[in-house]
């Protein structure tokens, strides 16, 4: 069965993608100055060893990343889709899992964002509800900078029946949310954990919020209303990070 494609640009989206084994990158178009900016982030690999090449001009390759108002750098690929992670069993494999749940959140550049701040401080994967994945946005692919061939994405088709398989499977919830009752630093952050994150505006839905074993906060200044989700979960995947050194 052929695999759906679709187009990324941007340098570290692509050259990510070339690095990842499991990708299959059908075509490639670059610059005469990318290709050479390439060999010189691989000396050792030939990157462009396998993929079709087709050299264009800056202009020539505006036409992929205008609509969606990007900068293309010189770098556009045409990809095939990941193999899906299994939720269930990725957690019989593993132990003192960390993930990180997105109730609602829908924006590719915050999506994009977060799997980044994902990958930097070793998150062990994103729980998303299928329908508002964005998996073909240019722009997830550019704001993740390559980190979206590094993080496993748990796409479910609900969130609330997920959350309550998980706890069943001993996994604590924690819901993050401006009126928590501790800020979260003051946590013992233990055993399998799901961070959950509500939308970009509204929050966490209240059916889902009640599948959250504790609501904690991020303390911030009282005169600002509250963080960008993005920022929110890069904190937050920071300081669980620092905690597990």
């Amino acid at each position: 069965m052929n695999k759906s494609t679709f187009f990324i640009v941007g340098q570290h989206a692509v050259i990510e993608a070339l690095k990842n084994p499991k990708r299959k990158v059908l075509r490639l178009f670059l610059t005469e100055e990318s290709k050479k900016n390439i060999h010189r982030k691989s000396p050792k690999k030939n990157l462009l060893e396998d993929v079709k090449v087709y050299f264009k001009t800056k202009r020539e390759l505006d036409k992929y990343s205008t609509k969606e108002n990007l900068l293309h750098q010189g770098y556009v690929a045409e990809l095939e889709h990941l193999e899906k992670p299994i939720l269930k069993e990725y957690i019989k494999d593993n132990d003192d899992i960390t993930f990180a749940c997105l109730d609602g959140v829908t924006d590719p550049r915050n999506i994009g964002s977060l799997i980044r701040s994902a990958a930097s401080f070793n998150i062990n994967g994103i729980i998303i509800k299928e329908r508002h994945f964005p998996n073909e946005s240019k722009l997830m692919y550019k704001a993740a900078s390559g980190a979206m061939e590094y993080v496993n994405i748990f796409e479910v088709s609900n969130i609330n029946s997920t959350l309550k398989n998980l706890k069943d499977k001993n996994f604590w919830v924690y819901g993050f949310d401006g009126k928590g009752d501790k800020n979260f630093t003051n946590i013992e952050w233990k055993g399998n954990i799901i961070l959950l994150f509500g939308s970009e505006g509204s929050g966490m839905h209240e059916h889902t919020s009640k599948y959250a074993d504790f609501l904690v906060k991020i303390d911030i200044d009282k005169k600002i209303e509250s963080l960008n989700i993005s920022n929110s979960a890069a904190i937050v995947f920071h300081h669980l990070n620092f905690l597990k050194k």
